[in-house]
């Protein structure tokens, strides 16, 4: 079973199961996770490989889907899903192999399709930082910017950065993510549909849900709706955190 944090109590609302992206874990989600358990039960896990989860040598979307699968039937009846970027291909894989598991799906910033713009750059990034002697994350992150010059993307990898062991560790399977990248950045593919509703968010200044990708998701999920959060990324929860929530609650209540 996946680890998870969990919030707020049973309520008559479905529950909400949350999934983050590569690289992420269930903690990254916790303002969003607290602010919509004050109407519901949430639950965010850490997907296989990544946080406090199991490590294992596959890391494809049949794999992710069948763990939140399980989480669901631990819970005793359909959940809400909210899948960001990775966690977002998860939980459509969910919908189309599992809809009966599935109330309603929220898919943030990522289309069911193949990308061209592999993270296994990052990947070296991480297993090449020198953690010799580090015990401050601004330390790791003065290292880490010789290779990531990105502020916004060194503190989010960073996150997952265990100084408390010894010696310090990440906690992400990276082996495994760079050896399953180009699936991880791709799409299983399927001639399947999800009936049930769906609300796929973007953000405007993000390229991954593009224009051309609307027919497909339509296609295979023909109850969609299509929302941008002005002024957000690819971390669309995490910059407008007020307006995503607000969509949230707009389209789950």
């Amino acid at each position: 079973m996946l680890a998870m944090l969990t919030y707020g109590e049973p309520t008559a609302l479905p529950p909400l199961l949350i999934v983050h992206g590569l690289f992420g874990s269930a903690r990254n989600w916790g303002v969003i996770s607290r602010r919509m358990s004050e109407t519901r039960r949430v639950v965010a896990v850490d997907m296989r490989n990544h946080g406090e989860s199991f490590w294992a040598d596959s890391h494809t979307y049949p794999d992710l889907a069948a763990d939140l699968a399980q989480v669901i039937r631990a819970e005793g009846r359909p959940m809400d899903v909210l899948g960001h970027s990775m966690g977002g291909k998860a939980a459509m894989w969910l919908a189309l192999t599992q809809g009966q598991l599935v109330n309603r799906l929220v898919v943030g910033d990522i289309a069911p399709v193949a990308y061209g713009h592999s993270q296994n750059h990052l990947i070296a990034a991480m297993r090449g930082l020198d953690l010799s002697g580090v015990s401050l994350r601004s330390e790791a992150d003065r290292r880490l910017a010789a290779t990531v010059a990105d502020a916004g993307t060194r503190a989010f990898l960073l996150q997952s950065l265990d100084l408390k062991s010894e010696p310090p560790r990440w906690r992400l399977n990276l082996d495994v993510l760079e050896a399953g990248m180009a699936g991880i950045i791709g799409w299983p593919g399927s001639d399947r549909q999800h009936a049930g509703p769906a609300l796929f968010l973007s953000g405007s200044a993000s390229s991954y849900v593009r224009p051309e990708h609307h027919a497909p998701i339509a296609r295979m999920f023909p109850d969609a709706r299509f929302q941008q959060i002005e002024g957000a990324g690819h971390w669309l929860h995490a910059e407008r955190p007020r307006e995503f929530e607000a969509a949230l609650l707009d389209f789950l209540c």
